[in-house]
């Protein structure tokens, strides 16, 4: 998939702002520079970690005033020897550059490629390579701590550790099929039995992590469901602070899903404005209420809205909402247009009342939604999952030392149980990448932007 002897050159900054960065990385990538760069000295003649002012230049014409950033192999982000070009931010200026690397040799990076031979030689492991595509798309500063922890290596150390116990479990398993003939075991069964029991707690909670980690990642859903002309629509407004969903006094205004993100604290918090749950034969509000359905069961949070104004109406159809509700999720219950409301009306207990309208109460229902959001462990040294693939290869190991625990409940010869702990070794190879394949990295690698 990747040639590592060829010298790959791209940008590593979008162009059009004050500065550009052009990286230029592989074996004889400074020999290459200066052919294009005139400073003081030669750069094959600086030490490494160095920067160097001067021009690039395309035979007599200068290009541009530059500063360039020396970094020798292997102490460098790819391992090989790299140089970064600061120029200044015209396309024109970069596009001429790039222009100048390739005619001398350099052909273009393609997406993810520097991360790649980072990993090839040995810089990062797959999981660390993995978090520097989550940091550079961290919209949060809770998403930002999550993969700036991954990438520097907290989360490979816990997988690290887990492997090597499993590693000398194995390798006493091995042993005693080398001399199963003598009907010897160098495994003492209740401790290896005790060994296991521990990594799979440990792999459990990793894998029950997935579910904090990727809300962080992508956001956490926050369904937003009533009755119609409850104030949905309007609090979906005044949440995200602009007229981001169409408001009337005519029930069932909202047919479809609304999404918008908000940082509150440091989280992103997706919030979702949906059709208003009842019961109605019109087909299309049937089809918005179904909608509603299903982000009410794939929301973190469900935001149950009411309706002071109307004290005497029923809660929002619970037959339809408790049907829709997904073990584990929160459920605030906010009760909207106090302002509107009765006089001697009582918000019941635990509920936040609220005016949508005027904004009273929003603060309040701020805090509340960034209380269901634990990151206690995010600055504590946690180790939290957060990539989908990572969390498949956990459950399937999961579930092969289940396995291996049931065989060594039955009895079961020792070689059956070796091949079951040789899959729990295989699968949390996957993640790091002692284990993996062109078509992984391919897949992994192709989603980074070009430059990284």
């Amino acid at each position: 998939m990747i040639d590592s002897h060829d010298i790959i050159v791209a940008p590593a900054t979008a162009a059009g702002g004050a500065l550009s960065v052009v990286r230029i990385s592989g074996q004889g990538a400074i020999e290459l520079c200066d052919r294009i760069f005139r400073g003081r000295h030669p750069l094959n003649e600086a030490p490494g970690h160095t920067l160097h002012y001067g021009t690039v230049v395309d035979g007599t014409e200068t290009v541009d005033d530059v500063v360039a950033a020396l970094f020798r192999a292997p102490r460098s982000y790819t391992g090989d020897d790299t140089v970064e070009l600061s120029c200044h931010g015209s396309r024109y200026i970069l596009q001429r550059i790039l222009d100048l690397c390739i005619r001398q040799g350099a052909r273009m990076a393609t997406a993810g490629e520097f991360t790649a031979r980072a990993f090839l030689a040995g810089r990062m492991d797959l999981s660390q390579a993995e978090a520097v595509a989550d940091t550079i798309a961290a919209e949060s500063r809770a998403a930002h701590a999550l993969a700036s922890s991954q990438m520097r290596g907290a989360y490979a150390e816990k997988l690290g550790s887990l492997r090597e116990g499993l590693l000398r479990l194995v390798s006493l398993l091995e042993l005693e099929l080398d001399f199963s003939e003598e009907d010897v075991e160098f495994a003492d069964r209740p401790t290896l039995r005790s060994q296991m029991e521990r990594i799979e707690q440990e792999i459990a909670r990793l894998n029950e992590s997935f579910t904090l980690g990727n809300a962080l990642k992508e956001g956490v859903a926050v369904v937003i469901v009533g009755r119609p002309n409850v104030g949905k629509s309007t609090l979906m407004n005044r949440l995200v602070g602009d007229q981001r969903a169409m408001v009337s006094e005519i029930a069932g205004t909202t047919r479809d899903t609304i999404e918008e993100c908000v940082n509150i604290d440091g989280v992103l918090f997706r919030f979702i404005d949906t059709a208003g749950l009842h019961q109605t034969e019109d087909r299309l509000e049937q089809m918005g209420i179904e909608r509603t359905q299903q982000a009410i069961g794939r929301a973190r949070v469900l935001l149950h809205l009411l309706d002071a104004s109307s004290p005497n109406d029923p809660e929002t159809a619970p037959d339809l909402l408790s049907a829709a509700s997904s073990p584990g999720q929160y459920r605030l219950t906010v009760v909207n247009k106090t302002d509107s409301a009765a006089p001697g009306f009582r918000i019941p207990q635990d509920a936040i009342g609220i005016s949508a309208k005027n904004g009273t109460g929003i603060d309040e229902l701020l805090r509340r939604l960034r209380r269901t959001v634990d990151t206690t462990g995010l600055y504590t040294g946690d180790a939290i999952v957060s990539n989908s693939r990572h969390a498949e290869a956990l459950r399937l190991s999961g579930d092969a030392l289940r396995r291996a625990l049931q065989a060594l409940d039955a009895g079961l010869p020792t070689d059956l149980l070796c091949e079951e702990l040789r899959q729990v070794l295989h699968h949390l190879g996957t993640i790091t990448g002692q284990i993996t394949s062109d078509d992984i990295l391919a897949n992994i690698f192709s989603k980074f932007c070009i430059g990284k």
